[in-house]
């Protein structure tokens, strides 16, 4: 399993998570619950896609979503 997703993980079950205000949206536009994406989180064999952040409050090297 990827390092990454090892860490991910981890955050989730020990409570390290904190959705975003757009996150919010998507969960209300969507119809889904937090506990459905810490599930989600939980459950996860891989990723398959990453996105490099484009936030304005980056500074230095990028970010990885």
């Amino acid at each position: 399993m990827n390092e990454i997703l090892i860490r991910i993980k981890r955050a989730v079950i020990a409570g390290n998570l904190d959705f975003t205000e757009k996150a919010r949206v998507e969960l209300e536009v969507n119809h889904l619950l937090e506990s459905e994406v810490v599930e989600s989180l939980s459950n996860a064999d891989r990723i398959l896609k990453t996105l490099k952040s484009t936030s304005k409050f980056r500074h230095g090297h990028r970010e990885y979503l």
